[in-house]
């Protein structure tokens, strides 16, 4: 009986259990406190700290499924995605660890054990490679396991530099890695393609299902490799590709878990007919990185982790239209379910979630109809201003601005190809040309800074940092353990070095989950005076003191004194646990879909952002904050305790968006209003914090919101500069600030008074002025022909006197202008027997030109602008020739 994708999973996580490794759940997709990385994009990522020696575990062996998704930064196979057999924005990677425990002996037997005797795979279908100076592999791939020497292929430096090999594994530029031995299964020779390291190696006969990596290094940043504190071993396969082999077909989008998903795709647009189209490759493959990513916190945006989900969904959701057109309703959204039920047993977090992630889909999928109909209104000024000709750069701006991917262009501009719609020559090459351009800043841009890093070597000779934080702002006898300056360990700095200190022992808080890091002072008996700017957490362990030395000299083995800023840590403290409060209520008010998105706790102002997919009302803000302050009224006792993760989860604690946990935690319970996962400073009873006031609430992404306040003195100081600036207001409105409400009001009917009036007084003239051109219009070709300016009128009235115009007349071309401040409005209309040889939007384009403006819209009717000045009169005084030679008279 073939075994289903969810029987290869358990089989390997089993297999290994009984190999002494304990069963690690999946880390979410956004790494946490990993600021290298765009997206999880391999099982040792969650690993990672280990791996380097400055986070230790109880266990030395772990196996775990891990999600990954490589849609951006350095690993992006989103463009291939559906065209081939192998490609996906979302995979798992099964993945066996030793962390300092065995090496490669173990990593090697206990995979060929697996392959060849638990799935039963042919021995004589498999063979490996090695990194071509690795012998001690080689021996035992050859000597103990029995593989013939010429299935043991050996790869060098074939990536054009030094330890850049298919067979050297790294993560990234910089961080752990090591030589690998990569196991391929041979599909057979029916199949085009060679062995690794071959010619045509790129063929799919060839497939690698394994990689064992044997990690040895930490890369530094200028190519350096320093030895890891211990040997260890990270291995990966992917398992949609054993899927595949254990399943005896050859493409990843016939095992099971994507028939499901392709076979609900196909129902939704009326393909049953059609399993093998593409675009339901891609609609299987984006719905599980969409719907993951989803669940794991991110929500679309236009920028980082957002926009690279916004790309994938709108990928998708553009395949569903070119199978079976657009749905006002929207189909992709439809997909979560089929995923639910294919990947909700191995991942229950996805089912819970469920909803959630149909409301972001849908959601998104309506905004960019939406947004492609704001593409199709551009798409229609480009063809006015340009002859009916699409340029490369205007192809980029459709595409980068109003999401409208060149295909679609494309087809619509052959749907119409009988109006002289057209793509101009060289369009394409300029387009792709740009594409290029903004692929290269994405790039860039995806590179997320580590900050500081210490080098391997100091990590592996420091202990964790002992935080004292959380009962002392001061502490002193705390002992210099390491001194770093420009990235680099020194022994001593002199005054007016910036180094990052670190202590065996500090008060100062890290900066983590939202909370910024302490500042201060680090003193010694000598007059030294290091002055703390910030502080960071360094290796996910140690507390980096980053500042500068004002006086004096400091040399590692040195004891000083170490002394928070206690007002501003203590400011940092209320906006901390007052955010708590804040997350709470708005769950209570709002609905348990509220997640964290992300915060800010500084000592002026807290930052919260969470999801909801519509503005909250004022009401409902109202009782949010009352709810915040209620608490802090009644006191509660902010309690901590330290638990097992699980333990936490029993005991009702929330975990919050981008953080990492280790496998104890701290919880902040606070009454029975707040529980939730926080290392932060807190207050001890919630009425320290005194008064909580929101200042604003707004959208910052699509189905995320952001609420900024303040409390304790920052509160008192809003509330008493609202209340002089209301004092203000009321003075200026000659009333007390009882009945500024009324004074405003009488304001305002007079306002709307005096406005009714002056459009009043407008429509007169516009009627007048427009009666007089009517009556000495000329005529050219049996069309009257109106170029004027007409002074006092906004854009508005631009139009309704154009209207006025063409009721009045019968075949006309009109151009009417008007301008305030130095700025020109231009509204062009034709009418009648002139359409066919005048367009409205060519003629404003013409004009608005001559004035260094620009402007376009339907053959009937369209407005632009530009600059006033007597350019413009003389462009008005020629519209009629340029009229005429359109029309031959």
């Amino acid at each position: 009986m073939t075994q289903t994708s969810h029987q290869i999973r358990q089989d390997f996580l089993e297999f290994f259990r009984a190999k002494g490794h304990t069963i690690v759940p999946s880390s979410p997709l956004v790494p946490g406190n990993d600021p290298t990385l765009l997206f999880t994009n391999a099982g040792m990522v969650q690993f990672k700290d280990v791996f380097l020696g400055a986070e230790k575990r109880s266990y030395s062996r772990a196996v775990s499924s891990q999600r990954c998704v490589r849609a951006g930064g350095k690993h992006n196979d989103l463009d291939q995605v559906g065209y081939t057999a192998r490609h996906h924005t979302f995979f798992e990677m099964l993945g066996n660890f030793s962390f300092g425990d065995y090496f490669k002996r173990e990593a090697i037997t206990w995979a060929w054990e697996l392959l060849t005797e638990v799935w039963k795979l042919p021995k004589d279908r498999l063979l490996v490679t090695i990194y071509h100076t690795d012998d001690e592999a080689f021996d035992i791939w050859h000597k103990e396991v029995g593989l013939p020497a010429d299935r043991i292929i050996r790869i060098g430096d074939n990536k054009g530099a030094p330890f850049a090999s298919d067979n050297f594994w790294q993560m990234a530029d910089t961080g752990p890695c090591g030589p690998c031995s990569e196991i391929f299964y041979d599909h057979g020779p029916h199949i085009a393609g060679g062995p690794p390291g071959s010619p045509d190696e790129d063929g799919d006969r060839f497939i690698e299902i394994w990689n064992n990596v044997f990690m040895q290094f930490d890369r530094q940043a200028d190519g350096t490799l320093l030895p890891l504190p211990a040997p260890c071993v990270d291995t990966g396969m992917g398992l949609e590709r054993l899927a595949a082999v254990l399943q005896h077909v050859h493409s990843n989008y016939e095992i099971d878990l994507f028939q499901h998903l392709i076979k609900a795709a196909a129902a939704l647009t009326g393909k049953q007919d059609d399993l093998e189209n593409k675009s339901l490759r891609v609609i299987a493959d984006h719905i599980r990185a969409c719907s993951f990513l989803v669940v794991d916190g991110v929500l679309p945006s236009n920028e980082g982790r957002g926009y690279v989900l916004r790309r994938i969904i709108r990928r998708a959701i553009r395949h569903f239209w070119k199978l079976d057109g657009l749905a006002p309703e929207g189909k992709f959204w439809r997909m979560v379910k089929p995923l639910v039920e294919v990947m909700g047993e191995a991942y229950p977090e996805l089912a819970k979630k469920q909803a959630l992630v149909e409301q972001a889909l849908k959601g998104e999928e309506a905004a960019f109809a939406q947004t492609l109909d704001a593409g199709m209104t551009r798409l229609q000024d480009y063809l006015a201003a340009s002859g009916n000709r699409i340029r490369g750069e205007q192809l980029f701006q459709l595409h980068d601005t109003y999401g409208c991917p060149p295909d679609l262009i494309a087809d619509l501009l052959r749907e119409n190809a009988d109006k002289g719609w057209a793509l101009a020559d060289g369009a394409l090459d300029e387009y792709e040309s740009l594409m290029g351009q903004q692929r290269d800043r994405a790039r860039a841009a995806s590179k997320f800074a580590g900050g500081v890093v210490l080098p391997a070597e100091l990590v592996a000779s420091l202990k964790p940092t002992q935080f004292e934080g959380y009962d002392a702002v001061d502490t002193d006898g705390c002992r210099i353990v390491a001194l770093v300056r420009d990235g680099k360990p020194v022994q001593q700095i002199a005054a007016g070095d910036e180094a990052v200190v670190l202590l065996d022992q500090t008060p100062f808080y890290a900066e983590s989950g939202g909370q910024v890091g302490d500042t201060g002072l680090l003193l010694d008996s000598g007059g030294a005076r290091f002055e703390v700017a910030d502080t960071l957490k360094l290796s996910g362990v140690f507390h980096g003191h980053v500042g500068k030395l004002a006086a004096g000299s400091l040399a590692c083995g040195d004891r000083v004194s170490a002394r928070v800023d206690q007002a501003r840590r203590q400011a940092i403290v209320l906006n901390h646990s007052a955010t708590h409060l804040l997350h709470a209520a708005l769950r209570q008010v709002l609905g348990e879909h509220v997640t964290q998105k992300g915060s800010l706790v500084a000592p002026d102002r807290l930052r919260f952002d969470f999801s909801h997919f519509q503005a909250i009302t004022p009401e409902e803000l109202a009782r949010i904050e009352a709810l915040v302050n209620a608490e802090i009224r009644g006191n509660a006792e902010a309690e901590i305790h330290h638990m097992g993760m699980q333990e936490a989860m029993d005991f009702g604690a929330m975990a919050l968006f981008g953080e990492k946990y280790g496998e104890r935690v701290r919880v902040l319970r606070m009454g029975g209003f707040s529980t939730e996962l926080c290392g932060g400073t807190h207050v001890s009873h919630t009425g320290d914090i005194g008064v909580f006031k929101i200042l604003s609430e707004g959208g910052v992404a699509a189905g995320v919101r952001r609420i900024e306040a303040v409390t304790g003195e920052g509160a008192l100081a809003h509330i008493a500069e609202e209340e002089r600036r209301l004092a203000q207001v009321a003075g200026m409105l000659g009333g007390s600030p009882r009945d500024v409400l009324d004074k405003l009001q009488q304001l305002l009917d007079r306002q709307k008074k005096l406005e009714r009036e002056l459009e009043s007084i407008k429509a007169r003239a516009a009627a007048g002025a427009t009666a007089d051109l009517a009556a000495s219009a000329p005529e050219i070709a049996g069309v009257k022909v109106i170029a004027a300016r007409l002074e006092g009128l906004d854009a508005k009235a631009l139009r309704e006197a154009v209207d006025q115009l063409k009721s009045r007349l019968g075949d006309a071309v009109i151009l009417l202008a008007s301008a305030s401040d130095g700025k020109a409005s231009l509204v062009a209309g034709v009418q009648g027997g002139a359409l066919g040889k005048v367009k409205a939007g060519e003629l404003l384009a013409h004009v608005a030109g001559r004035i260094g403006g620009k402007g376009g819209g339907r053959p009937d009717m369209a407005q632009g602008g530009g600059s006033d000045g007597p350019e413009l009169l003389a462009a008005l005084a020629d519209v009629p020739a340029w009229v005429g030679e359109r029309l031959g008279g």
